[in-house]
C-alpha cells in the first residue's frame, strides 16, 4: 500500500435524516468547522449523527451524556473524557501540521482538511462500542466485543460517503495499523502519534491515581 491514497473506492452518501446539524455536531467539536470542503465537513457531521443516534447498545447517546464518558475504560479514574480527547488530538494534528509546513514546507505534503477530518472520526466508532450497565456506569457493551472502534467506525464512514484517504485514518489509527500489516500515510501517522501522546499520558495519570488509593 502507498502512503498516498486514491478514493477510488469512495462510496455514495447515504440518504438519512438528520438529528443534529452540522452546527451542532460541532458544538461538541469546534474544529470541524476548520475544515474548508463543506462537503467534507457536513459527512463528517452526518457521521457522528448515526454515531450519537444508535450508540449505547442502540439507546443513543444525548451530547451530555457522551460529555460525560471517560476518556477511556483502560486508564483508570482520571479527569479527563472522551470529548477531551478527540479535541485534543484534533488541535495536537494542526498544530503538528502548521510545524510540519513551517519547517518543511512542501517536502512532507499533508492534506490539512483530511487530516481534521479523520482525527475528529478515528474514535467515531466507540459510541457503538460502549454501552452502559443497569447502574449507568459506561462499559464496554457486546457490540464492542464483537467490533473495535475502528471496524465499525470504518463502516459508519463509508456508508455516509467519507473519502478514503479519511477512512484509512480511521482504520489505521491504532494497533490495526501497526507495520507490517500498513503502510501508514503521512495524515495517519500524524493523528497516531497524537493519539498515543493523549493515551499514555492518561495510563501514567491513572497509574498514580491508583497508587493513591
Amino acid at each position: 500500500m502507498t502512503a498516498r491514497l486514491s478514493a477510488t473506492y469512495e462510496s455514495k452518501p447515504a440518504e438519512t435524516t438528520l438529528k443534529y446539524t452540522t452546527k451542532q455536531i460541532a458544538e461538541l467539536f469546534p474544529d470541524l468547522m476548520q475544515i474548508k470542503d463543506g462537503e467534507l465537513r457536513d459527512k463528517v457531521a452526518a457521521v457522528w449523527n448515526e454515531a450519537l443516534t444508535t450508540g449505547c447498545g442502540g439507546k443513543g447517546w444525548t451530547f451530555d451524556e457522551l460529555r460525560a464518558v471517560p476518556f477511556t475504560l483502560l486508564a483508570g479514574d482520571i479527569d479527563l473524557t472522551f470529548i477531551d480527547h478527540l479535541n485534543s488530538c484534533c488541535k495536537q494534528c494542526i498544530a503538528i501540521a502548521k510545524v510540519l509546513r513551517e519547517c518543511f514546507g512542501d517536502r512532507i505534503p499533508v492534506n490539512l482538511d483530511y487530516l481534521i477530518a479523520g482525527s475528529l472520526l478515528a474514535d467515531c466508532g466507540k459510541p457503538l462500542e460502549f454501552d452502559k450497565d443497569k447502574n449507568g456506569k459506561v462499559i464496554k457493551g457486546h457490540f464492542g466485543e464483537m467490533l473495535r472502534h475502528p471496524f465499525s467506525g470504518v463502516a459508519m464512514c463509508y456508508k455516509h460517503g467519507i473519502p478514503a484517504e479519511v477512512m484509512h485514518i480511521v482504520a489505521t489509527h491504532s494497533f490495526e495499523g501497526d507495520p507490517p500489516k500498513v503502510t501508514r500515510s503521512i495524515e495517519s501517522i500524524i493523528f497516531h502519534h497524537a493519539d498515543f501522546v493523549d493515551f499514555d499520558i492518561a495510563k501514567n495519570l491513572g497509574a498514580k491515581a491508583a497508587k493513591k488509593t
